[in-house]
């Protein structure tokens, strides 16, 4: 009977991987790093896989410079001051927010102190404390409960809740701070998903982040996992919304990408059928996201993330060319969907990204062709 299951087990990995192992003219091998055929990345001056940066999307010099600092003295004045700076409407904010409130977690999930010792992210709680009226400290609190909740309990338990009822709290402290501002809200709808809001609730809640920012694509990606098929919606619900946030994206926004995304959240548990990365709903999904890289503005903050989708399903499509396009301007950072979905980001990058070389140099391309 073992044996039986392991046979079965290799058929499908086989309908799986065959798509990227044998495909007619200028056919694609997956081999050893070493084998004298294998396509180094490097040629294309791409970064190492151990040298790859999971913690952003893009480059931030700036976050990473203040994040070092507040880690290394404990003192969290840096990280106040560069929220105050970053312009509030804006997807930066957001990230920035996000990525202060990871660091304190993280923090706190390798040393959760003790007798002797004090917790990580002490500079966080001691930013609340001593700076109770900053809208930037009370912003970095709420998410970090969030992503507290998401990371150390599991949803439906007593524990998940009561952490997400804290939260959902802090949201309402960070949005007395500072009426204008839409992060407090794009913090909620994690909440709202995590404790099942009604669509009523969900729907004001939304309200409040458009009347606010309602082209901000951070809390568009946010709100879309409350209307997937897997927390408390439909393919059909999340499809719908995706595509009226594309409908109404101003030009230059990248709002027109957002059916990928919702597309990406329903992709199959296993794709036995290779063509359904050329059908016509990830097709037109990908040219929406094409059409939005291309017309965006160079340093918007979301773009990478953009880029980082594109990649994948550029891949799995056997597009390339264009997937090297792609590759070229996120190489060297990792921290967005979907390589963060996987235990090893960079491993997983990595895979596709040689996948893309492979294929690139089979239908005859070489550094020298690849345009930057």
């Amino acid at each position: 009977m073992e044996i039986l299951w392991v046979l079965m087990a290799l058929v499908l990995l086989g309908f799986v991987l065959l798509p990227f192992l044998r495909r007619g003219r200028g056919a694609v091998g997956l081999v050893s790093p070493d084998h004298p055929d294998a396509a180094d990345p490097a040629n294309y001056g791409f970064v190492r896989e151990e040298q790859l940066d999971i913690r952003m999307p893009g480059p931030d010099q700036d976050l990473l410079d203040v994040l070092d600092l507040v880690q290394r003295t404990q003192d969290y004045k840096a990280a106040a001051q560069l929220l105050a700076g970053t312009e509030t409407q804006g997807e930066l904010r957001w990230q920035r927010v996000q990525a202060f409130a990871g660091a304190a977690s993280l923090e706190l999930r390798q040393r959760p102190g003790g007798v002797s010792e004090a917790p990580g992210g002490q500079w966080l709680r001691v930013w609340r404390t001593e700076a109770p009226k900053d809208a930037g400290g009370a912003a970095v609190h709420a998410e970090f409960l969030v992503q507290q909740a998401w990371r150390t309990s599991t949803p439906g338990t007593d524990e998940f809740r009561i952490i997400m009822e804290e939260a959902k709290a802090a949201c309402g402290d960070a949005a007395l701070l500072a009426p204008g501002d839409p992060i407090p809200y794009i913090i909620e709808l994690s909440v709202a998903r995590g404790l099942a809001y009604s669509r009523q609730e969900f729907e004001q809640l939304w309200l409040k982040i458009l009347d606010r920012a309602p082209a901000h694509m951070g809390a568009h990606l946010a709100a879309l996992h409350y209307w997937c098929e897997k927390w408390h919606g439909s393919r059909e619900l999340a499809y719908s919304f995706a595509e009226a946030a594309a409908a109404r994206a101003p030009r230059g926004s990248l709002l027109a990408a957002m059916p990928l995304f919702a597309v990406f959240e329903h992709l199959p548990e296993v794709t036995l059928v290779s063509s359904f990365w050329q059908s016509e709903v990830v097709t037109k999904a990908i040219h929406g996201a094409l059409h939005a890289v291309h017309s965006a503005r160079p340093d918007d903050p979301m773009l990478a993330h953009v880029r980082h989708l594109l990649v994948f399903f550029l891949v799995r499509s056997e597009r390339w060319a264009e997937a090297m396009q792609q590759l070229v301007h996120v190489d060297g950072h990792v921290g967005a969907l979907p390589w963060t979905l996987s235990a090893d980001p960079a491993a997983e990058f990595a895979v596709y990204r040689a996948l893309a070389v492979a294929g690139y140099e089979a239908n005859g391309g070489s550094p020298a062709t690849l345009s930057h």
